[in-house]
């Protein structure tokens, strides 16, 4: 995957906002890309090499782009959780958690257990909580994923929550399901191949006929990226 910077560079490029929006005096050594920076790259690496659009591969090269936002949230979110995960390093964790809500409105905690193949499209204001996530999930703008008394919502493979749209409590979708822009669950089951329109409890249930993989993740550009790997 190509990098707009370095790998030692974009990591101390990080380090230094936190430095730059964090001024509490933490202190980080840079210079040498660390193991575990790495290991959140080779994620953004897998995640971007499943996505077929725009800015994010031609042809069959990746790219990384630091100043694109979307690629960043993903980044940070990635660098956040390697570093809870594999050094149990929480106080990096919190302030990479802290700088992807300042920098871009995205509340994503770093011990949330987000797919390793998942979207970000201009995802400002959204929350995404604590719940059962799988691979092939697009997030917009505005979405809310929370919990009702304690029970968070699982998704299946394959789901798309356009702007505005709220899963909470204790929802279970099916495979391939998307919220509509403004829609509301709460406590509902959802069958697979599914398009949620409305608000709780006057919801409407409409037949997909397209997969969310389809839709964003292409299977043939997937292919020809997977063999240049």
């Amino acid at each position: 995957m190509r990098t707009s910077l370095s790998r030692p560079d974009l990591e101390a490029y990080i380090l230094r906002l936190i430095a730059n929006h964090l001024p509490d005096g933490y202190n980080r050594p840079t210079g040498v890309c660390s193991p575990v920076f790495a290991s959140a790259l080779d994620r953004v690496e897998y995640c971007f090499s499943r996505i077929h659009r725009k800015y994010y591969n031609e042809g069959t090269s990746l790219h990384f782009d630091h100043l694109n936002s979307d690629h960043m949230a993903t980044l940070l979110y990635f660098f956040a959780n390697s570093v809870w995960r594999d050094q149990q390093d929480v106080e990096l964790a919190t302030r990479l958690f802290y700088l992807n809500k300042i920098l871009h409105a995205l509340d994503l905690f770093y011990s949330v257990a987000m797919p390793d193949i998942f979207l970000l499209v201009h995802p400002v204001g959204t929350v995404l909580g604590n719940a059962h996530y799988q691979d092939y999930l697009v997030i917009y703008q505005n979405c809310t994923v929370g919990a009702v008394t304690g029970a968070y919502p699982s998704f299946g493979i394959g789901t798309i929550l356009y702007s505005r749209s709220s899963v909470l409590g204790d929802c279970k979708l099916g495979d391939d399901v998307i919220m509509a822009a403004n829609a509301m669950l709460i406590d509902c089951e959802v069958p697979s191949s599914t398009v949620v329109v409305g608000q709780y409890p006057h919801n409407r249930f409409l037949s997909s006929k397209q997969s969310v993989k389809a839709r964003c993740f292409d299977p043939l550009i997937i292919a020809g990226i997977e063999q240049s790997l």
